[in-house]
């Protein structure tokens, strides 16, 4: 049989112009960047291919030596892209090219949540006209704020619109058929089929591949290594041949950001847990601490970027490991979630989930909790995670934070009470030396990632964890439950935020076991055993 292996040149060559690509990635993880560099090269090279639109479920690329989209983010190439997030990069270097693209408004730019943009996959390759869902409702999704839109370009362009579907607010995404899809993978035999054995998730690269297949188009693989056909394991193949149309190899490609290999990583062994470090302490281990307190064991929780990716490695220094079930939208289930540029990967996991499938567990709200980050909090008890006006070029999007938290039981924001003030721990206390310019609990957020008013009418158990005080929402506002130990509640929290806050008639000092250098003694009560409804 022929080959399906080709050339990077040649599977660039491929790409017609005006061309739908769905490109497969999460940040550095499984990122086909061999690929988008060749196309990037022959546009450069010819002015070929022009005005591509491009659809990245999870980002692709991060700059710390993956470039990703980075490759093609080029005037003329690209005409239009849909994101759930963006490549991130340090904030003192130049941005992205992607983000000045977008800050320029040069191309429409658009943010929808990954999760709803795996549907949008799932529902061109069934031919059915797209996703209908609340997912999104009252946050920058929703078509009464930015309905998505991350530039003025975009504006002049809905991607999503209201409807009233028997009585109820739903939103709608038409379906998007990709003419191409560029996916990757660890290895593929002569006919294609693909295996996924050094990658640290699967992604959503076999729905990218089913929607381009059904609508037509072609899939290009990157890999490893190509073998034999009739040597990989049927029950090991995560995308088969007859999706897949070519194969590119990149012999060299990492598994993540910053990271050749690691076989902890892709489950292949398992890592002794005491070659995990731990937080040393500080600030944020203190904030980490506390909201390892809301948990309980036997829960599955999600974790976000931030000081709550922490929290497990807090649960590894108590002794805890395995009490709590992490789950992250790449994929991964179980484990030790990693920290930094391996965000995203879990060492030592019990499984990989799909991407895709992951994200239906989130959107329906059938894990225990979340832990995530905020920006801003708002009046109503709405968060921002995803744009600040006087960090412009900032656009890395909100990625699975919207699915994420739509329906979720319990979520637990955590972050600094304000930006840039000067805090230390002395003898058990938290001293404030100088506060913070910025204030961080506002009247009104600049995006709504979060909408608290949603969060209020579903009834869903909202805290905020700070380093100086732990709020609750509730239908009457924001209530503040517990103070640090050396914080004056006046001075320090009521005149720091732009809003009234209610002061709980049971505030309570926070754990001074939380701002000493001791393991804490953490005890986490039990999860209620899980019943049917009227059993």
């Amino acid at each position: 049989m022929a080959t399906k292996e080709i050339t990077l040149e040649a599977a660039a060559a491929l790409i017609p112009d005006g061309a739908v690509v769905s490109v497969s990635s999460s940040s550095g993880l499984g990122c086909p960047d061999l690929m988008l560099k060749a196309i990037g090269e022959r546009f450069e090279a010819t002015g070929r291919p022009r005005q591509l639109t491009t659809l990245h479920p999870i980002a692709a690329g991060d700059m710390s030596g993956i470039k990703g989209v980075d490759h093609i983010a080029r005037k003329g190439l690209l005409a239009r892209i849909i994101g759930g997030s963006y490549p991130s990069g340090p904030s003192t270097s130049e941005p992205p090219l992607i983000w000045q693209m977008i800050g320029a408004n040069e191309i429409p730019a658009y943010n929808i949540p990954s999760g709803i943009l795996f549907d949008m996959h799932r529902e061109a390759a069934a031919k059915r006209p797209g996703v209908i869902t609340k997912v999104g409702l009252d946050t920058f999704v929703d078509p009464q704020n930015q309905g998505c839109a991350m530039n003025a370009a975009a504006a002049a362009v809905p991607i999503v619109k209201k409807l009233d579907f028997e009585g109820e607010e739903w939103l709608f995404f038409p379906s998007i058929a990709p003419d191409v899809a560029i996916i990757r993978a660890t290895t593929a035999d002569e006919r294609g089929n693909l295996t996924y054995e050094h990658e640290g998730a699967y992604l959503g690269g076999l729905d990218q591949a089913l929607a381009a297949r059904n609508s037509g188009g072609i899939v290009i693989a990157q890999v490893k290594r190509v073998t034999k056909e009739g040597t990989l394991k049927p029950h090991d193949v995560r995308v088969p041949g007859m999706l897949v149309d070519y194969i590119v190899v990149d012999p060299d490609q990492k598994q993540t950001t910053q990271t050749l290999y690691d076989p902890a990583i892709s489950g292949e062994i398992f890592h002794p847990l005491d070659s995990f470090g731990v937080p040393d302490f500080n600030i944020q281990k203190v904030i980490a601490r506390r909201v390892a307190q809301e948990l309980q064991s036997g829960s599955c929780v999600n974790l976000g970027f931030g000081i709550s990716a922490n929290v497990p490695r807090i649960l590894l220094e108590e002794g805890l490991h395995g009490a709590i079930t992490w789950v992250i939208e790449q994929g991964a289930v179980g484990g030790v979630p990693l920290l930094d540029f391996a965000f995203g990967c879990s060492s030592n996991a019990d499984a990989y989930m799909p991407s895709p499938y992951q994200f239906t567990y989130f959107q329906g709200g059938g894990f225990d909790a979340s832990l995530l980050s905020f920006l801003e909090i708002g009046r109503d008890g709405s968060v921002n995670v995803s744009k600040l006006s006087f960090r412009p070029h900032v656009t890395a999007g909100a990625g699975g934070f919207v699915d994420i938290t739509a329906r979720a039981k319990k979520i637990v924001f955590s972050g600094m009470f304000n930006a840039g003030a000067k805090l230390s721990i002395d003898a058990g206390k938290l001293v404030i030396e100088k506060e913070g310019k910025l204030k961080k609990l506002v009247n009104e957020v600049e995006h709504i990632t979060f909408s608290g008013k949603r969060a209020v009418a579903q009834g869903q158990d909202i805290t905020y964890v700070t380093e100086r005080c732990v709020l609750k929402l509730t239908p009457d506002g924001i209530v503040l439950t517990e103070i640090a130990p050396g914080v004056d509640l006046a001075t320090h929290i009521l005149d720091q935020s732009e809003f009234p806050l209610i002061v709980s008639p049971d505030l309570k000092i926070m754990d001074a076991a939380l701002f000493a250098e001791a393991p804490i003694g953490l005890s986490l009560p039990a999860k209620p055993q899980r019943k049917l409804k009227g059993a």
